[in-house]
């Protein structure tokens, strides 16, 4: 059985095959979008949903349409409560309100990092709670037509620290640097080895529930 995945990064392929390894998923062969489109170029999906839902069913149709396979799809990123769930769909670029202007990785971590602070500024920490969410669909070919036949939400709750606490640690990306996991809170997501992130972290939750699914039979590969 195979199963594109609407990735580049062969680290994502690793991780989600290894958490379909613990829960006894064998058989199923993960590809990348490389792997499955050869020298075709796919152009990359607009993501204009409004939930993360939207945006992984988007992507998920997309590539499933253009390459007439299953294929599995994410979206992911931050929620604030006191924020109303921002910054959410537009995490990646939030310093930019969702814009996308082609600054280099680093310098836009840096620039949502302080945006949030600001927003939370005079918030006490114990009124920051947060959770980090991520999406999973999987889009199948069926009848001339792409739809969506399985999708999954994994969270990773906590809370974001307070100036001067934080940004610490010298792992993770993104939010990572501020935000402070349970049960204590005293240790932020960047200061976590990758085995200990990848046992609490969103994306292995969504992958753990897709992978049992998967095994139940609910989507025939």
């Amino acid at each position: 059985m195979e199963l594109v995945v609407a990735t580049s990064n062969p680290h994502k392929i690793e991780e989600i095959d290894a958490i379909f390894r613990e829960i006894g998923l064998l058989g199923v062969r993960l590809l990348t979008l490389k792997e499955a489109a050869g020298d075709v170029v796919i152009p990359e999906p607009a993501e204009t949903g409004s939930t993360f839902e939207a945006n992984a069913r988007i992507k998920a149709k997309a590539y499933a349409a253009a390459l007439q396979r299953h294929c599995l799809a994410d979206d992911s990123g931050l929620e604030v409560d006191v924020l109303g769930g921002e910054p959410g769909v537009i995490s990646s670029h939030y310093c930019t309100d969702g814009r996308e202007e082609g600054m280099p990785r680093a310098e836009r971590d840096r620039r949502n990092n302080e945006r949030l602070l600001k927003e939370l500024e005079d918030v006490p920490l114990e009124a920051r709670e947060a959770r980090f969410v991520c999406v999973m669909a999987i889009a199948a070919w069926v009848g001339h037509a792409a739809r969506v036949v399985l999708d999954v939400r994994g969270t990773c709750p906590g809370r974001i620290g307070l100036p001067g606490d934080v940004p610490r640690g010298e792992h993770g990306f993104g939010y990572d640097p501020l935000f402070l996991v349970p049960p204590d809170y005293t240790r932020a997501s960047s200061e976590l080895s990758m085995d200990e992130k990848n046992a609490i972290s969103h994306r292995g939750e969504a992958a753990r529930f897709l992978g049992q699914l998967l095994s139940a039979g609910v989507v025939s590969l």
